[in-house]
């Protein structure tokens, strides 16, 4: 029998000179989901929780004859891209579908949170044949520096057509609806169907007419949001998520005919809104581990090896631990692959653990148990057990960022300075020494590289600027350790 990984794994993370001093994981995922409130564009309900924050960008769409109002700004700017935000809404319906039983009070809260995607998304798909991938113009958005209820910058509307393609955000909006329509199949059937008939239109949409929406749209996305990996794995992503949600024959036999064709075994230790390879090995495999699908066997395989490439002391050369314990990969905001690899081995210990199985990692064997080990560690490293003794979540915790890379949470509220603050007028705040006078609770920083180091600083932007879609794996990650907060 093959040895375990177990006590090898265990000498590395807790020699990393770490303060274990317990964490309050309900008043975490509590905090993650609020963040989100701080992110909403459009009309704010009544019950918004993050009181500074005001109704903005009411006329998006306008200018193309449509609404686009809502939905999300994805980090510290104000410009709504399509491709994180649909990455986003699918992650926060995963880890509710996963995880939503242990949220407790909470699970209401993430709900909601997934509505207010989806709600927007509906509207970006509601002609067919176009999607609506972005609102605002990212070079204009970016000279100023502006809170979004006073921004004037460009809102230029940016659509996908037959003409103009973009597999990748049409099938990422794909995923996010079906997933979506899993979340509400109970709580608001209807609402369920018209999000899976939706998933269904434009996941065809996306099949058949082929393309990276950067290459149809280079100048409004990139570099902001290129599509660098190809829209492959987004057509595999967004089958996985309407066979979850439909059980339909059709796409297991697209997922089973495309596997190859479209690389669903290339870059494995990659999962965010650009790559999706991991995810799509993870989701599929579950149907394994259940006994049900057979003929996804490969895909098992894929996330195998998949989690032997990111654990510690046997992992792949693009996924390096620092001294501290945090996980690493190269390219910006370090934040984004820690909670997303992350949820992913969460998951997939779930599966196995219902399957009673383990992962091979050729001559040594990982528990189920190990890879829910290495997952908290990387959360309680982004809630403070970290060299810094600092927390990288907003309000958790004595230490935090203060200065975080926020447009509406460094520049004074509407209520504070009800007069309007114009676009070069908020680069004072950008430049100020002082901490940001809002606090966007809950919001989750790009943090720390393998130095371990984090300047707490606004124009360290890869490290003090917070997103959505590090946020949305979290909620999963602790609504688990919400209740499971034990080691075993």
């Amino acid at each position: 029998m093959a040895p375990s990984l177990s006590l090898v794994l265990l000498i590395v993370l807790l020699s990393s000179p770490a303060i274990y001093a317990g964490h309050d994981y309900r008043d975490a995922l509590r905090k993650s989901i609020m963040f989100f409130e701080g992110q909403r564009s459009g009309k704010l309900p009544p019950d918004q929780r993050l009181r500074w924050r005001r109704d903005s960008a009411l006329r998006d769409g306008s200018s193309a004859g449509v609404d686009l109002s809502g939905g999300y700004y994805d980090a510290g700017d104000n410009v709504k891209f399509g491709f994180p935000m649909a990455f986003t809404t699918t992650m926060l319906s995963w880890s509710i579908i996963d995880f939503g039983r242990t949220m407790g009070p909470e699970l209401k809260n993430a709900v909601k949170a997934v509505k207010w995607g989806t709600d927007y998304l509906l509207k970006a798909t509601a002609i067919p044949g176009v999607v609506f991938v972005q609102v605002g113009d990212a070079y204009s958005d970016h000279n100023c520096w502006e809170r979004p209820e006073d921004m004037d910058t460009l809102r230029t509307v940016y659509k996908i057509d037959r003409a103009h393609p973009g597999s990748d955000v049409a099938g990422e909006t794909a995923a996010a609806l079906a997933a979506a329509s899993i979340v509400f199949r109970r709580r608001d059937p209807a609402y369920s169907r018209r999000l899976l008939d939706r998933a269904t239109r434009v996941f065809a949409f996306a099949n058949r007419y082929r393309g990276a929406y950067s290459n149809s749209l280079y100048h409004a996305v990139c570099p902001f949001y290129c599509d660098f990996n190809g829209y492959q794995d987004e057509l595999l992503w967004g089958a996985a998520w309407l066979h979850k949600a439909s059980r339909k024959r059709a796409y297991r036999e697209f997922i089973v005919k495309n596997e190859v064709i479209l690389r669903a075994g290339d870059t494995i230790n990659e999962f965010g809104w650009d790559n999706k390879h991991a995810g799509i090995n993870v989701l599929i495999s579950k149907e394994v581990l259940m006994g049900k699908a057979e003929y996804f066997e490969s895909f098992k395989q894929n996330a195998d090896g998949f989690i032997c490439s990111i654990l510690p002391g046997v992992s792949h050369p693009q996924v390096q631990y620092s001294r501290g314990g945090l996980l690493v990969k190269t390219g910006g905001s370090n934040m984004q692959h820690v909670t997303s690899l992350s949820f992913l081995l969460l998951a997939y210990s779930n599966y196995l653990s219902h399957a009673k199985k383990v992962v091979p990692c050729g001559e040594l064997t990982a528990s189920p148990s190990l890879l829910r080990q290495v997952a908290k560690r990387q959360v309680d490293y982004i809630l403070g057990d970290n060299p810094l003794g600092m927390s990288y979540m907003v309000g958790y915790g004595r230490r935090f960022p203060r200065r975080i890379h926020h447009r509406g949470s460094s520049v004074p509220s509407v209520s504070a300075h009800p007069a309007r603050i114009g676009c070069k007028e908020g680069s004072r705040y950008f430049l100020s020494p002082n901490p940001n006078p809002n606090l966007l609770v809950g919001a989750v920083v790009g943090g720390p590289n393998v130095t371990d180091a984090f300047p707490d600083s606004r124009p360290y932007f890869v490290q003090s600027e917070p997103t959505t879609y590090i946020n949305a794996p979290l909620v999963g990650l602790l609504g688990y350790f919400s209740t499971h907060s034990s080691w075993r």
